[in-house]
């Protein structure tokens, strides 16, 4: 168990000094009778309108004025933080998004899912520059229940250091950007300055003493000729793995009986190791002729990441060691001509007796315990490479018309590796070590976008008119992996699993492309009718190749109450379609199912004639409701938001719970010619299978001050989501609508206090996590008798800080803290069944608190 008294020198120090300044901060901005004038430069950088291009596809309009909740993020806030991946940035200064470290949990483990308003990472739209990126490779098969089956954007690809600002529409928004904004849309607009730069150096270490991080980033901004710019950024980072585990009861209980070639832990949860993660983006923007410009912008990325899996029991993993749970040890015949072999019994025996047994046996039978007396525990990873390019032409013509005329293309590929395990049917000739195969998603589209503001008689104010028309293509390609990962081996028919174990590779029957396109259009308009009042009107229209049509509206209104105070409000009707991979993928998975312990698991099609036989049938779209109305407040340098919003999904796309295979599913699945059906315990499908409500409140409060000789802000977030499943099949098990319901806190906020002083500046800030709830280890059953290992867990709160200097106008240095005071969800009451010292899925995380400097050079 950890020690939180023994903290490395340096992190004790770090905290002390970080804890001080954060004390005397707290405690000394609340004197407003120590105000002075702060400087211009930093009263006009506070007080500059933040002006965004979501939320309305005519004209850009501020924050203030928008009629649906949008929040802008600066790049300063990106900077001052101890986290660098855009997950985890994200998280910490929008309550409403929740990420959390997925450890041992396959792909998720690659690409961490991220949840805006409770619902799952594809339900958010995500846009670079105001155009839609492309999904990731990566399906979430294990995402902690909520995210299980979703595939959506990939936004750690993205480097803080290149964004000029992020821009998130907390509202529904299908009706104007298409699939996938049921949520929310994010906007990440990249910096376009034509001159100057930044480099950054940064190294943290997690108070353990472990997860060491080594990054160094770039900007910079160069002129395009006399008329436009070239903006490029890049981005290093590596990162060391973190443990948070204890030994395993099983593990512990075979030392007991004297085997000593178990590892101590056998199993390691932790965050994984980030061997390499590189990121370069570039942004070009060129005015060729008068009310004409030319842009592009694109990006490359590739990062490797390993981490852990669970621990391979030496005496009763199924279809390795054993095929009674434990009972006798698996031995295979491999020379049937020198005679049989038979299981060797092992009931009630220690590590020593078990020995002289396996010691025994003559030279053609073979048992993995001589070959892996400890076990094993394999490594999961994989090399994620992410490409995009956008191009287009914008401009006004001569009409009065302003048009955008682009094409977008990405590329994500995820290449699969396993290491230290086995594929147990080649007996000892097994390689260790494998690659699974990969994933590659394409996506590719046309835009073409107008708006124009029209003088309209009936009307005190010019009638914005937008509309536009879009063309896509979404390929999904299956690659299948090294042979030895599927090969069914000479000892298959013995009982000995097939496929590299934990992760099979992907066969050559798996491989394929999958392509779809669809086209839509699109018209919004927005008018003024008084100096008080205005509403937008939007409507579009898609049609699939593969499941149809589908037409969406959203109207949305803002009140000018009084010159402090407006009111706003809008509802929409959304849709989400069913990606092509959802439909066509192909995986194995080991989790743990209940009473049974680790399993594996097959994901086929849903159209599969073995997933029909389970009740799986085609895929429709996901279609919603919204509804959101608030205020606004504006009075001198206070602004507050508070909105409320609910939302209704129906026909919402997960995974199924795990089908178990009977001997006739077994049976008809080898007739189908899948012939190591026999290695699983049962098949899981994407389905329409529930019906969802997620309501909820936003509250965003700003107010800036001056204080002390120098200007103070106070930024506080808080959100309320609560969600409800409205209905479901017998596919989705009360564990799982427990976790959908419950598995986010209903309660995240922060209270975020920023100081500007001369050379000096500095903030704090509190971020509350409310009560979850955690189905653990994925086990699938509320009842603790019946092999689930549910976890309800408390309420915390953890404190970041940071603290900078300038030494001129070019070098600053920085030493911050995030969970400064090395907070710690509960400690997990299963720990001692699969080793995990705390809940996995703890959005405030659970490696404790990150101590980190960071050495910026401006030029």
């Amino acid at each position: 168990m950890k020690n939180k008294t023994q903290l490395h020198p340096l992190a004790a120090g770090i905290q002390s000094a970080l804890a001080g300044g954060a004390f005397l901060m707290l405690a000394t901005t609340g004197f407003s009778a120590m105000a002075q004038e702060a400087t211009t430069e930093q009263k006009a950088e506070e007080n500059v309108e933040k002006i965004v291009v979501v939320g309305s596809r005519g004209a850009p309009r501020s924050v203030g004025d928008s009629a649906v909740p949008v929040d802008v993020i600066s790049a300063d806030e990106f900077v001052k933080a101890g986290p660098t991946d855009m997950m985890t940035l994200m998280s910490s200064v929008v309550p409403s998004f929740n990420v959390n470290s997925q450890p041992i949990n396959d792909a998720s483990t690659l690409v961490r899912p991220a949840n805006l308003r409770g619902l799952p990472p594809d339900s958010t739209l995500v846009l670079v520059n105001g155009k839609r990126r492309h999904r990731s490779a990566v399906i979430t098969f294990l995402g902690g229940g909520l995210s299980d089956g979703s595939q959506g954007p990939d936004i750690s690809n993205i480097p803080s250091i290149a964004l000029k600002q992020v821009e998130i529409l907390r509202d529904g928004a299908a009706a104007q950007y298409g699939s996938d904004a049921i949520a929310g849309v994010i906007n990440f607009r990249l910096k376009d300055a034509s001159e100057g730069g930044t480099i950054e150096l940064r190294s943290g270490q997690h108070y353990d003493g472990d997860g060491d991080l080594r990054q160094i980033s770039a900007n910079i901004g160069m002129p395009f000729t006399d008329n436009g710019f070239a903006n490029f950024s890049t981005e290093f980072k590596q990162s060391d793995p973190t443990s948070r585990s204890v030994q395993r009861g099983d593990a512990a209980g075979l030392i007991a009986k004297g085997n000593t070639q178990i590892a101590d832990p056998a199993q390691v949860w932790g965050s994984p190791e980030i061997k390499r993660d590189f990121k370069v983006f570039g942004n070009i923007g060129l005015e060729v002729a008068k009310n004409t410009e030319f842009y592009t912008f694109g990006n490359f990325a590739q990062r490797d990441v390993e981490g852990g899996f669970y621990f391979r029991n030496p005496v009763n993993r199924g279809g390795v060691y054993s095929n009674d749970g434990g009972d006798s040890l698996l031995v295979g015949n491999l020379d049937a001509s020198k005679g049989s072999c038979s299981n060797i019994d092992i009931k009630g025996l220690n590590y020593g007796q078990i020995n002289t047994k396996v010691s025994a046996l003559p030279a053609h039978c073979f048992t993995f315990f001589s070959m892996l007396p400890g076990g094993f525990t394999p490594k999961f990873g994989g090399i994620v490479t992410d490409a995009a390019l956008a191009g287009g032409v914008k401009g006004e013509m001569d009409n009065g018309w302003n048009y955008d005329l682009s094409s977008t293309y990405g590329r994500s590929e995820v290449e699969f590796y396993i290491k230290n395990t086995i594929n147990a049917s080649l007996g000892p000739s097994t390689p260790r070590d494998f690659n699974a195969g990969k994933y590659v998603q394409q996506e590719q589209a046309v835009n073409f976008d107008m708006n124009k503001l029209i003088e309209v008689e009936a009307l005190p104010y010019p009638l914005a008119v937008a509309g536009g028309l879009e063309y896509r293509i979404d390929t999904f390609e299956i690659f299948a992996g090294d042979k030895n990962s599927f090969e069914v081996g000479p000892l298959a028919s013995q009982g000995f699993g097939i496929g590299s174990n934990g992760f099979p590779g992907f066969k050559s029957d798996d491989a394929g492309s999958f392509n779809r396109y669809n086209y839509a259009a699109y018209t919004e308009f927005g008018a003024e009718f008084s100096d008080n009042f205005r509403s937008d009107f939007a409507l579009r229209y898609e049609n699939y190749e593969d499941f149809g049509t589908t037409t969406n509206a959203k109207l949305s209104a803002r009140y000018q109450l009084i010159d402090e105070m407006a009111l706003r409000g809008a509802i929409s009707t959304g849709f989400r379609a069913p990606t092509i991979g959802q439909s066509m993928v192909r995986n194995v998975s080991t989790s743990f199912a209940a009473g049974k312990g680790l399993v594996d698991n097959a994901t086929l099609p849903p159209t599969h004639p073995i997933s029909v036989l389970k009740g799986g049938k085609a895929l429709t779209p996901e279609e919603s409701k919204n509804l959101s109305f608030g205020t606004v407040v504006e009075v001198d340098d206070f602004f507050a938001t508070l909105d409320y919003f609910r939302i209704e999904v129906e026909d919402r796309i997960s995974q199924s719970s795990s089908q178990e295979l009977t001997a006739a599913d077994v049976q008809a699945l080898l007739a189908l010619g899948v012939r190591d059906a026999s290695s699983f315990a049962g098949v899981k499908y994407f389905t329409n299978d529930f019906d969802t409500t997620t309501q909820g409140l936003d509250f965003v409060a700003n107010y800036g001050a001056d204080l002390l000789g120098g200007r103070t802000t106070f930024a506080l977030a808080a959100n309320w989501t609560d969600t409800s499943v409205d209905q479901h099949s017998s596919n989705i098990n009360e564990a799982k609508i427990k976790v959908i319901e419950d598995g986010l806190p209903s309660v995240r906020g922060s209270f975020t206090i920023n100081h500007t002083q001369g050379a000096w500046r500095g903030y704090v800030r509190l971020n509350q996590y409310g009560s979850y709830f955690e189905d653990h280890a994925d086990s699938g059953a509320l009842n603790v008798a019946d092999g689930g290992l549910p976890l309800n867990l408390g309420a915390e709160m953890t404190v970041d800080a940071e603290i900078s200097y300038a030494f001129d106008e070019h070098y600053e240095i920085s030493l911050g803290a995030t969970n400064l005071f090395d907070e710690l969800p509960d400690e997990n009451v299963w720990a001692d069944v699969l080793g995990a010292q705390y809940p996995t899925t703890a959005v405030m995380g659970f490696n404790g608190g990150f101590y980190y400097a960071r050495m910026t050079y401006n030029f």
